[in-house]
């Protein structure tokens, strides 16, 4: 550890209160001297991003979330105004939750709030929520899988208050995926078992006309706020898919929105020597070998940052991700992320950090404040913080010691402001890095597969429930019967007995296990 090297790779932003340590990183010298060509495309890639250009080829598509925290960017007046409005219109209706101006159609005041979302639609309001929702009004709740497990958990949750005082917020661009549709008709079952009727408990955040916009009017939601087609998922949590919940949490969304358009502003100007994003997303490549041949491990020293390594892996993986370049070659690109919290994983994984595999690099996250208000000596001399601190400074040193590489990047407080900075800055980083490599981050190929295999499988299932009879059969000869794969059937019917739909007897293996229908011989 050089002090010389901490002060040449120490990046500081005072008017920001964030600063960017690179100093353990063991960057080659001359590394972005070798991608000046491909650092110039990535400042040009970025410019016109941010001017409206074609950024998604694959769906012929704009990518805009740069623009909610300077509406005055959007490239016409109808996409600033596509901003400007819904913002406005969300900060209105959660005051007018939160002040008992819209209630509940009994006449009392929501207590409670129940998000209905997947993946971006989820995360990110988990994150706000998990960061800066300590002294929320509402408590807010998640269905954030089609598991019918864990919805009836939520739901025990809720009845605690009552679905009568229980406002729900539906998120889905579509309508149309899976998992929200499923959490939102278990809701409406809810609603509806309890003697209630949902829509007027309802909220749907989501594209003009789709699926869901179509039933939200039907069932007359509450309100309806717009999800533009040019912001992705997983970069959606400062349009009206985080702002609403956020709102209704009473979280400072402008403060969010001026934290990240600050940092976007500090990471515009095409200079290497002064961009956190630039320098962020060079540090990766020359870490991973501009293969991502390293895991990014994510640990913040603050409790309320336990979901941001969640929240990084989602918007890393998800973007850079890829199987092909832009030009169409076989590249397989990407960057694992995975992570907790600091010290909680000094007793878990972090001895494999120091004495284990050497394939990744770390992301310390410090928060330089330890409480607001005064802290009791746990022990002469020294607080709980002075502790926080020390495994952080000890731990960063060990792995150096070790040979591991680590980035710290450090902020005064967990405010909307310095959150706003975080977010921002990895996106950008994110933007950087494809660029880069050459990738293109917009798109999810490997998402839509999946969904597809899923389609697939549910069409499979109602055609293998549909073979079952009284007489006991096995998984082969309905297989033949389907013309489908055997194992794949075999999955169906297991699943089918463990749910009750079909009884089962086991065989000597897999292949002997019969099943018939439940009720019958």
């Amino acid at each position: 550890m050089s002090w010389q090297a901490y002060q040449q790779q120490l990046l500081r932003y005072p008017q920001l209160g964030l600063s960017l340590d690179l100093s353990l990183m063991g960057m080659p010298p001359g590394h972005s001297s070798a991608l000046e060509p491909q650092i110039a495309k990535a400042f040009a890639d970025m410019a016109a991003l941010e001017a409206g250009a074609i950024a998604n080829p694959d769906e012929g598509r704009r990518v805009g979330h740069y623009w909610l925290r300077n509406p005055a960017l959007a490239p016409t007046p109808e996409l600033e105004a596509a901003i400007r409005e819904p913002l406005a219109a969300l900060k209105a209706f959660a005051q007018a939750v939160l002040t008992g101006s819209i209630t509940a159609p009994s006449g009392a005041a929501f207590e409670q709030v129940l998000l209905i979302g997947i993946g971006g639609s989820a995360l990110g309001p988990q994150l706000l929520a998990d960061a800066l929702g300590q002294q929320a009004q509402l408590p807010l709740y998640f269905f954030d899988n089609t598991d019918p497990a864990g919805i009836d958990c939520v739901l025990a949750r809720l009845a605690t208050t009552g679905l009568a005082k229980t406002l729900v917020l539906v998120i889905s661009k579509s309508g149309g995926t899976p998992e929200t549709r499923n959490g939102m008709l278990e809701a409406q079952a809810a609603y509806t078992a309890a003697g209630l009727e949902f829509g007027p408990h309802a909220v749907a955040v989501t594209g003009c006309g789709s699926q869901l916009d179509h039933f939200a009017c039907e069932h007359r939601f509450i309100a309806r706020f717009p999800m533009q087609d040019w912001i992705g998922g997983r970069t959606s949590v400062l349009s009206t898919v985080g702002l609403v919940p956020a709102a209704l949490l009473g979280i400072d969304v402008d403060g969010l929105l001026a934290g990240a358009a600050a940092m976007d502003a500090a990471t515009r100007q095409p200079a290497v020597s002064n961009n956190p994003a630039m320098r962020l997303a060079l540090a990766w490549h020359a870490a991973g070998n501009g293969r991502g041949e390293k895991d990014m491990v994510v640990l913040p020293y603050k409790d309320s940052l336990v979901l941001f390594s969640k929240y990084l892996q989602q918007l890393v993986m998800e973007s850079l991700g890829k199987e092909r370049d832009l030009d169409g070659k076989l590249v397989h690109q990407g960057i694992a992320v995975y992570g907790n919290k600091g010290s909680t994983d000094q007793h878990a994984y972090v001895q494999q950090l120091r004495d284990g595999v050497n394939n990744f690099f770390v992301t310390f996250i410090e928060v330089r404040t330890g409480r607001a208000g005064a802290s009791i000596e746990v022990e002469p001399g020294f607080t709980s913080g002075d502790y926080l601190q020390g495994f952080f400074r000890g731990t960063r040193k060990a792995l150096h010691e070790s040979g591991r590489l680590s980035l710290t990047l450090s902020i005064p407080e967990v405010s909307p402001f310095h959150l706003g900075l975080l977010i921002a800055l990895f996106e950008r980083a994110v933007s950087f890095y494809a660029s880069l490599v050459n990738i293109n981050p917009y798109h999810q190929p490997g998402v839509e597969a999946g969904k597809k295999a899923a389609g697939i499988f549910l069409t499979l299932l109602a055609n293998v429930r549909a073979q079952l009879a009284a007489t006991p059969q096995a998984a082969a000869p309905i297989a033949a019967t389907l013309g489908a794969d055997a194992e794949d059937v075999y999955h169906c019917l297991s699943h089918l007995a463990a749910n009750g739909a079909a009884l089962t007897c086991e065989g000597a293996s897999p292949a002997d296990d019969t099943f018939w229908l439940a009720g019958q011989v």
